[in-house]
């Protein structure tokens, strides 16, 4: 009783310090360009947690899921556009509601086709689904737009409570707004009995139907319940970019939420959070330094699914029993050790792509790059054994600093089972 009302408190402050910084984070980073990136963030976060409803409560993998995000989104740019010209009285920042609901029943539709299989097939299956609707988006224009995609006006619905969505300020409120409703939303089905027979159907499916539950009847409520949220991602979008295209509902958005999802970590509720907030950056940040952005995203996932298989949340929760336990001072030395020999691999390793990179493909800029704010002669031989040979240092000196690690949380965990009752 004591243990579970601590955990309700620190909940409710968890949720609590949430809610403070998204609510100042205009004040805190005040530019234009900033506020920008925080709307495609918290949009990423919710399309990434409606995600994680199906990879990380009932364990299904799937590849389409951007067809629930898309759809939605053009359904809703299709209601502002009707509200503008009837003049309808329905304020448009319901309309993400309208969006959840289009995608739910999307959800119910390829659900019921879907859910009859699960691993590989259910993975095949939602590939087949998705690439059928992106195909479609082509040859449907009068809903889908063509090539060209459907654009709206966010500023024609009646102005309730003084929000009319003129301003990006306006406009990032709102998807915090209904960012905390959906994040909540889905958190509480956590916490039901369906999403916790969720989790039994995704653990043992078997023991699950002995005691009487359908794991056919479960999956499809979880993937209606995810494809609902996935629509509210997408009508937040189509408020915020005032645009949908055929791109919203293309392979490489399902993609891109996967990734942003497992890096985060499927098996806890922030890990999709995590994961998008990191994943939206790299392509809102690194995409202007390096146009390699992709390859490292790439080996940030393999990196993820070879060594941190529990994604980032994994990593902190690692470490919190340490926290606790007033030892994680301990870690500290070697893990500076070990940094210093990762960040001079990992500075061996870009110098190495970025210069292959841009002798490969941009050639034509000429042999001079700009590599860690220093010129370089990509032509000169000196400059491809410096790079190789730093990685190679990098990489034995991490291979030597590494049981460093290990002997401290060997040293930690002795200590946490010493003070264990």
């Amino acid at each position: 009783m004591i243990l579970s009302a601590i955990r309700r408190r620190s909940d409710v402050a968890v949720w609590a310090v949430a809610i403070v910084l998204a609510l100042l984070v205009p004040e805190i980073f005040p530019s234009k360009a900033a506020l920008t990136k925080m709307c495609l963030i918290g949009i990423a976060i919710i399309f990434a947690l409606s995600y994680n409803v199906l990879l990380g409560q009932v364990g299904l993998l799937s590849f389409g899921h951007a067809v629930y995000f898309g759809i939605s989104g053009f359904a809703a740019i299709h209601l502002i556009n009707l509200i503008g010209v009837e003049q309808l009285p329905i304020p448009v920042f319901l309309v993400p509601l309208y969006a959840g609901v289009v995608g739910g029943i999307f959800g119910l539709l390829f659900g019921v086709l879907s859910t009859k299989s699960h691993g590989t097939a259910f993975a095949m299956i939602s590939l087949a689904i998705a690439e059928l609707v992106a195909a479609s988006s082509l040859v449907l224009e009068s809903f889908f737009g063509g090539e060209s995609g459907v654009t709206t006006d966010r500023t024609v619905g009646p102005v309730i409570f003084g929000i009319d969505l003129i301003s990006q300020q306006q406009v990032y409120y709102l998807i915090v707004a209904w960012g905390f409703v959906a994040a909540f939303g889905m958190y509480a089905f956590t916490r039901t009995p369906l999403g916790r027979m969720a989790l039994a159907i995704r653990d043992n499916p078997e023991r699950a139907e002995f005691v009487g539950y359908n794991k056919r009847t479960i999956r499809l409520l979880a993937f209606i319940v995810s494809a609902f949220f996935a629509g509210i991602a997408g009508g937040l979008a189509a408020i915020n970019y005032e645009i949908m295209t055929a791109a919203n509902l293309a392979t490489a958005a399902s993609g891109s939420v996967l990734i942003m999802t497992y890096i985060g970590g499927v098996a806890y509720f922030y890990g999709p959070v995590i994961g998008a907030i990191v994943i939206s950056l790299i392509q809102l940040s690194l995409s202007d330094i390096t146009p390699a952005w992709l390859l490292y995203l790439g080996v940030l996932f393999i990196i993820t699914v070879l060594f941190a298989p529990t994604g980032i949340a994994g990593l902190i929760e690692m470490h919190i029993p340490a926290l606790r336990g007033g030892v994680l001072h301990r870690l500290i030395p070697s893990y500076i050790v070990s940094g210093a020999a990762c960040a001079l691999l990992a500075i061996g390793g870009i110098s190495l792509l970025e210069i292959n990179y841009h002798v490969t493909l941009n050639a034509q800029e000429g042999p001079i790059l700009k590599l860690f704010g220093l010129s370089v002669d990509t032509t000169q031989p000196m400059v491809w054994g410096a790079a190789i040979a730093i990685t190679i240092v990098g990489f034995l000196l991490f291979r030597r600093t590494w049981p460093l690690v290990k002997r401290s949380w060997d040293d930690i965990n002795a200590r946490l089972d010493g003070i264990k009752p």
